[in-house]
């Protein structure tokens, strides 16, 4: 479809507003074709072009800061900052000049001379440049290259200095041996003459014949350094187990210089945490003994390194915790337990007491020296790994410590981290205050004054069908109940804190038979109070008693038969 128009259809025009070009007014054809193009920009009416150079406006009206404008291109009029052609000429001259230094500087920083200032072409300090951009990768490119360059530099020269240093290692001169370990020793230091040297056999025993025979400080500092860095590496803890360094190491745990013991109790460290056969190496070369006297010591860091080792030795070894219970090594664990706040020697010193609360040969010697109030200083310590190797070697030694005094710090903190949300942690705690409970009135007591009743029935109904839970807890109420001075009152607080229906619960299946006896005990117990006699009855305690004696008699029956 098409829509006819008048050949004499006009508009009103304004001043200097031209329709066409056949309305222009005679000139050059230059000033003809620049009016056509401003005109046009300004008013195309979408016939001529079909297009519009900007987009309508949404409320029927014309933008007002465009409204009556003339946008004017004249390309003759060059930059608005009015810089002349020249200059124009000798900023894009001084541009070409400066863009190898600009490279330079972003990627050979150090080749430039001091005081030169190179000209950025950064405009906006949002956008870096593409030179910038750059930069970063470059730096880190070169870097790589310079390592990989230094690195098998380091290499060739470790490998051809190997042989002749092993033979100066060899040497009967001291003098020689000295400055022969001084340098393998630097070299050690750097990681690609490392990996050759603990390639080398030859070079690993010599260096373990040094601080073996060697009765020059400097060589045996310089050679056990060596071997502190390639146990850093399974190859280089390979290398020296194989060329006999555990006997050499354990004999310079004697040695009355820190760096020297230092290294040589790392690197024993690392030998057994990592290398195969290390362990029963160091029990044979005397370790245990000398790990032991160096509990003496007081830095911390160190200490922690050492009990490290002796937990390592005597888990799940019974002749190593016989040694550390000769060599008085309970003793010094409680002293460090007690003299020390530094949380990782506390944690492992921790770890070695609770190996050894299971021996019952440490036991009893650990409680003497005063074990169970060193442990229970940290129960409120915010290292839970802490806490929890306490309660843990706590619970191990309370059997033992049923007739121990002086426990009212250890059994206030028990009660309360019953509170606490970790299941470890609240099972131990009712585990070692059903074993501190057991035919100790004093103990009773004091957990009776310090809200054990209640806090215990809180438990019990907190824990559920958790019989790891439950039993001890249940187990500590009936001791708390019965035969000591504040009996009477327990058996009020059970039932007043809820107690009696949750307990009555626990006769039904699916509770085992060990805990159905603890729950008879103690209802046994509530029961010689005449206020409960009616709760009981009223929760079904002589139904469910009467059906277990049933049941109990019918298991006995088939036994027999």
């Amino acid at each position: 479809m098409s829509y006819p128009m008048s050949s004499n259809q006009t508009r009103p025009m304004s001043q200097g507003n031209y329709q066409g070009p056949g309305d222009l007014p005679m000139g050059s054809a230059k000033e003809q074709t620049l009016m056509w193009q401003q005109n046009s920009y300004m008013n195309d009416s979408g016939i001529h072009s079909g297009a519009v150079t900007q987009a309508p406006s949404l409320s029927g009206k014309e933008d007002e800061e465009m409204e009556g404008d003339q946008l004017m291109f004249d390309l003759d009029q060059g930059f608005a900052q009015g810089f002349t052609q020249d200059q124009v000429d000798e900023m894009n001259q001084q541009l070409s000049h400066t863009r190898s230094q600009r490279v330079r500087a972003a990627m050979f920083p150090e080749t430039l001379e001091e005081g030169v200032e190179i000209p950025s072409t950064q405009f906006d300090p949002a956008q870096p440049t593409a030179v910038q951009r750059l930069a970063e990768p470059s730096q880190m490119l070169k870097h790589a290259v310079v390592n990989l360059i230094n690195y098998q530099d380091d290499a060739d020269l470790a490998t051809r200095a190997i042989p002749e240093l092993i033979k100066l290692l060899n040497d009967e001169d001291q003098v020689v041996v000295s400055q022969a370990a001084m340098m393998v020793h630097q070299l050690s230091k750097k990681e690609a003459s490392r990996h050759a040297i603990m390639n080398s056999s030859q070079m690993v025993a010599a260096l373990v014949r040094a601080i073996s025979n060697s009765d020059d400080l400097e060589s045996t500092k310089a050679a056990v350094g060596t071997l502190h860095n390639l146990s850093h590496h399974r190859q280089g803890l390979l290398a020296i187990f194989k060329s006999g360094g555990i006997p050499a190491l354990v004999k310079l745990l004697s040695s009355p210089v820190e760096s020297v013991l230092f290294y040589a109790i790392t690197t024993l460290h690392n030998l057994l945490l990592h290398q195969d056969g290390s362990k029963m190496a160091v029990r044979l070369a005397g370790g245990l003994q000398k790990m032991v006297a160096l509990l003496q010591r007081n830095n911390v860091k160190f200490l922690a390194i050492v009990t490290d080792c002796l937990q390592i030795l005597a888990y799940g070894n019974q002749e190593s915790k016989l040694i550390i219970l000769a060599s008085q090594g309970p003793i010094e664990l409680v002293r460090i337990m007690r003299s020390y706040d530094y949380e990782k020697l506390l944690w492992t010193t921790s770890r070695v007491l609770k190996v050894l609360s299971v021996c019952p040969s440490n036991k009893p010697a650990i409680v003497e020296a005063g074990g169970m109030q060193a442990l229970a200083m940290h129960l409120a310590n915010p290292s839970q790994r802490l806490v929890q190797n306490c309660l843990w070697t706590l619970r191990n030694l309370s059997d033992a410590g049923t007739k121990v005094d002086g426990l009212d710090n250890l059994l206030q903190s028990l009660v309360l981290v019953l509170g606490s949300t970790d299941v470890n942690v609240v099972t131990c705690a009712a585990g070692i205050l059903s074993n501190l409970t057991c035919n100790n009135q004093r103990n009773k007591v004091a957990v009776c004054n310090f809200g054990g009743v209640d806090a215990l029935v809180r438990t019990i109904i907190s824990a559920g069908d958790r019989e790891e839970i439950t039993e001890p807890a249940v187990c500590a109420l009936r001791h708390l109940t019965s035969r000591h001075g504040e009996a009477e009152m327990a058996q009020n607080s059970v039932r007043l804190n809820y107690g009696i229906q949750v307990i009555v619960k626990l006769l039904h299946p699916p509770s085992r038979w060990p805990l159905v006896k603890a729950v008879i005990g103690l209802i046994r117990n509530l029961a010689l109070c005449p206020s409960n006699h009616i709760p009981l009855r009223d929760h079904g305690a002589i139904h469910h008693l009467v059906r277990l004696l049933m049941r109990a008699f019918q298991d006995t029956q088939r036994v027999s038969i």
